[in-house]
């Protein structure tokens, strides 16, 4: 399933880091050469200071070959670099662990006041450049792989300057970075709530970088609302909820999608279909557009590898799957009131005995108005009121059906 993979869609907006993830997952998942990916890795680490698994990676490479002699020589300059930004930076970290500088810290976490800063500069003598240094050394130690550092010390320099600063967004990006990276999900969450309203509080920036901006945003997003359990939710009201502007603004998130990343959301992409094509957004295209129920059936078998294979997508397979079985159903049932237990397996891709157990338990939790003759091997639906809309939709159906030469699937009634 190479041919749906995404990774290097998605990684043209990643932070470098951030890539790391996937690789090792398709390294699981087999789905391509273990060597390809290795060199894949490699490519990526040239520009950080990860030089202790860059040499790793060489050698897995290179068995036989002797380690890089500009390797050995970059460790040292890293060794002494992180050294002498440590030492810069040490008196601030060690009067912002003091009682009063640390109670006085996270009272203004989250506004704008100096009040901290003052209380530095009064008591310890920490100027201003010391916490520029700060962010020079927590930008250093992401880089050599350092993320829980990194998001202490970016944490405490969001909270030492005002939001204004000239750093604040690289900053709040590498914060949320590091907490993915470290897979702490909660503290992701809300930095990722917090750089939303950073992105769209910022009444400077030009249309363009607003729209790069969010891009990224839409992309980073895609680790936390797949690993929060409020995540899913978020995502889809990030989609299509109602603009925060008011109810005549367009949704910018889903402007961004369209504009900018139709292959983000596999499931939502189904209306951008001119301009991204996998296997699940061809299954809703045959469901809710062809109404080609043996054409999503064959989709629904295609999407089973793609959401296995798919790093964010993974955990949500099952679920998928049985929802997209109740939506074939749901659809299927609209159309016939009397459906053979055999034809309904074949559409929902089960065993019949396993068909007839799901319908069941429909049944059984009311989810369904219908009846199984088991001697008949028959389901019969109950009444359903339909809206005008899906009227409308069920009618265009039916005449589709009249000018075919065959139909999808016969009436057994």
């Amino acid at each position: 399933m190479a041919e749906y993979d995404l990774t290097a869609k998605l990684g043209r907006y990643f932070d470098r880091h951030l890539v790391f993830p996937l690789l090792e997952f398709l390294t699981e998942r087999n789905i391509f050469d273990e060597k390809e990916i290795l060199r894949a890795k490699y490519e990526l680490l040239q520009n950080t200071t990860m030089v202790d698994f860059q040499l790793d990676i060489h050698n897995k490479l290179n068995p036989e070959g002797e380690e890089p002699k500009e390797l050995i020589e970059k460790r040292e300059e890293i060794v002494s670099r992180f050294t002498e930004l440590s030492q810069a930076v040490q008196p601030l970290l060690d009067a912002v662990v003091t009682e009063d500088a640390a109670r006085l810290i996270e009272h203004q976490r989250n506004s704008d006041s100096m009040l901290a800063l003052n209380f530095l500069q009064k008591n310890f003598d920490i100027e201003r450049n010391m916490v520029d240094a700060l962010y020079n050394f927590a930008r250093y130690v992401y880089d050599c792989g350092d993320y829980s550092r990194a998001a202490t010390n970016l944490g405490l320099y969001r909270a030492l300057v005002p939001s204004s600063d000239k750093n604040m967004m690289s900053c709040l990006w590498g914060k949320l970075a590091s907490e993915i990276l470290m897979q702490r999900w909660d503290d992701a969450y809300d930095d990722l709530n917090q750089l939303k309203e950073a992105i769209e509080t910022n009444s400077t920036r030009s249309p363009l970088d607003l729209l790069h901006q969010r891009t990224w945003f839409i992309h980073w997003s895609l680790f936390v609302y797949f690993n929060h359990p409020r995540g899913r939710d978020d995502l889809v009201q990030l989609f299509l909820g109602s603009a925060t502007s008011g109810a005549n603004q367009t949704n910018v998130y889903l402007n961004t999608l369209q504009t900018a990343s139709p292959h983000l959301l596999r499931y939502l992409a189904a209306a951008e279909s001119y301009a991204f094509r996998d296997p699940i957004t061809e299954f809703l295209e045959c469901l809710y557009v062809h109404f080609d129920f043996d054409g999503a059936q064959k989709k629904l078998r295609d999407c089973t590898a793609v959401l296995n294979n798919d790093f964010f997508l993974i955990g949500c397979a099952d679920e998928f799957m049985e929802n997209a079985r109740l939506l074939i159903f749901e659809t299927f049932c609209r159309i016939h009131h009397c459906i053979t237990l055999d034809m309904l397996a074949e559409k929902l891709n089960m065993g019949i005995e396993e068909a007839e157990r799901w319908i069941v338990n429909l049944i059984r939790n009311a989810s369904l108005d219908a009846k199984i003759d088991s001697q008949k091997g028959v389901v019969v639906m109950g009444s359903q009121v339909l809206s005008p809309y899906q009227t409308s939709n069920w009618s265009n159906y039916q005449t589709q059906q009249s000018q075919a030469s065959t139909t999808v699937a016969p009436v057994v009634e």
